[in-house]
C-alpha cells in the first residue's frame, strides 16, 4: 500500500507541474516555435505540430522520471 501512495503522490505532483507549464506556456522563451516544429499554412487553413519541441520535453521527463525512480528505489 505504501507503493501506491508514494507512486499517487508523485503522479499528484507531476500533474501540477504540467499544469503550471500550461499556464505559462506563452511566457516560456522558444517554446513551440523552435527549428524543426512544422507549421503548414494554407489558403483557409494552418497545421502547426511542435515535433522539436515535443522531442524535448520527452527527453526531459525522461531524465526526471529515471532520476525520481533511481531515488526511491
Amino acid at each position: 500500500m505504501k507503493s501506491i501512495g508514494i507512486f499517487v503522490i508523485l503522479m499528484g505532483i507531476i500533474l501540477i507541474v504540467i499544469g503550471i507549464i500550461f499556464m505559462f506556456y506563452d511566457k516560456i522563451p522558444m517554446m513551440g516555435k523552435l527549428p524543426g516544429d512544422i507549421k503548414i499554412t494554407g489558403k483557409n487553413s494552418s497545421f502547426y505540430f511542435p515535433i522539436t519541441t515535443c522531442i524535448i520535453i520527452s527527453v526531459i521527463l525522461s531524465l526526471l522520471l529515471s532520476f525520481l525512480s533511481r531515488f526511491f528505489k
